[in-house]
């Protein structure tokens, strides 16, 4: 599935809402900085192909439990 990254970033942050995690929680979980997680989710920067495969690999694991 390809994920644009508006989209993945607004997945990325009803995740974040739905497992009542903080910013800086979710930065520990995909192995990034706080301020990092804060530019993407703030439209501020987009994440890398690295990045958006780890947020594809997060999100796919939630969906399977």
């Amino acid at each position: 599935m390809l994920y644009m990254p508006d989209k993945l970033i607004n997945q990325l942050e009803t995740y974040r809402l739905d497992h009542k995690i903080t910013q800086e929680e979710l930065a520990d979980k995909l192995g990034v900085a706080f301020s990092t997680v804060n530019r993407w989710l703030n439209d501020k920067n987009k994440p890398s192909k690295i990045q958006i495969h780890q947020i594809k690999k997060l999100l796919d694991k939630a969906k399977t439990k």
